[in-house]
């Protein structure tokens, strides 16, 4: 009866151990050395800063002889944030504001994308062209607008006066004030939308179209059918980005109208400026900027689930 042979790795004649090497153990992983010094400071200026915001959030913030001293205060803002009406009608307005400005702004960047790709006359100077009001300062951009808006010398009321119409108070009208803001958004950020857009589109494969163009199918069959799946993953990024920097809208508000007439306009970026500064309540702010990142994720986390789910379909 034969006995089961032990196979044990064998070592060669006069062949040592491999050393550990630190050189050669960095060069294996030289990809994520090469990001840990910007993957440190950007932790350290991201969670630090969401742990102190997270702190003042239950916490009374007050200054008394040049120092800053925190009060544990429990759930006292959060009882103050479920009676605070004045945050509802800003959460109203921003998502208003965020809806409609992001929407046709995605349109009308897609349309100006569509209509610049096919044209090869001064392609170059209209890109220029609708790349200016991304360029232009907040601060111009407010001011700019703002004399337009002028009741008694603006540009619309004299167009108005042409068309023998009265004159309207465009940014001291409830009415017409948060209007007025959004026509102001989509003038500045519908060539961010543009450049996006035309990048997607210029990346576009040509089977698919070349195929379609084949097949005899019209200019807004190819659009629909073609064009438009294929440039899906890049609106999504659109919207996503759009959405973000729509919910953090401050300057456009804060030039032309500071939140009135009333809270015509008050917008949540608005409101916190004001808890912090104007009321120095602190740590009352930090729960509402924590609720705003709370809703601004959830709109980023449907974003991503619908893009995951057109992928998963295709």
């Amino acid at each position: 009866m034969s006995t089961p042979s032990l196979n044990f790795p064998l070592r060669k004649p006069g062949a040592s151990p491999k050393k550990f090497s630190l050189g050669e153990w960095l060069d294996r992983h030289f990809q994520y050395w090469a990001i840990l010094p910007a993957l440190i400071v950007l932790l350290a200026l991201t969670i630090f800063p969401l742990l102190e915001l997270i702190g003042m959030s239950v916490s009374t913030v007050s200054f008394a002889e040049g120092k800053v001293i925190w009060q544990f205060s429990g759930l006292d803002n959060f009882r103050t944030f479920l009676e605070d009406e004045i945050f509802l009608v800003a959460v109203f307005n921003t998502v208003v504001f965020v809806v409609c400005t992001v929407l046709i702004e995605i349109v009308l960047g897609l349309a100006l994308a569509l209509i610049v790709s096919q044209t090869t006359l001064m392609t170059g100077v209209a890109r220029s062209i609708l790349m200016i009001p991304i360029l232009v300062p907040a601060i111009a951009i407010g001011t700019m607008w703002r004399l337009m808006y002028n009741y008694e010398f603006g540009v619309f009321n004299g167009l108005f006066a042409l068309l023998h119409l009265p004159p309207q108070n465009w940014t001291g009208s409830s009415t017409f004030a948060l209007p007025a803001v959004m026509i102001v958004d989509v003038w500045h950020w519908t060539a961010f939308v543009f450049l996006l857009m035309l990048a997607g589109i210029e990346s576009l494969p040509l089977e698919p179209i070349e195929a379609a163009r084949v097949d005899g199918a019209s200019d807004w069959q190819l659009l629909r059918y073609v064009v438009l799946p294929l440039l899906r993953p890049t609106i999504l990024v659109t919207l996503m980005f759009r959405t973000i920097f729509a919910f953090k809208v401050f300057d456009e508000v804060f030039l032309l109208t500071s939140g009135g007439p009333g809270n015509a306009t008050e917008v949540i970026s608005l409101y916190i400026n004001r808890v912090f500064f104007n009321q120095s309540r602190m740590g009352y702010g930090a729960l509402l900027a924590i609720v705003t990142i709370g809703i601004t994720a959830i709109f980023v986390f449907g974003y991503n689930r619908l893009s995951k789910a057109r992928s998963v379909a295709q």
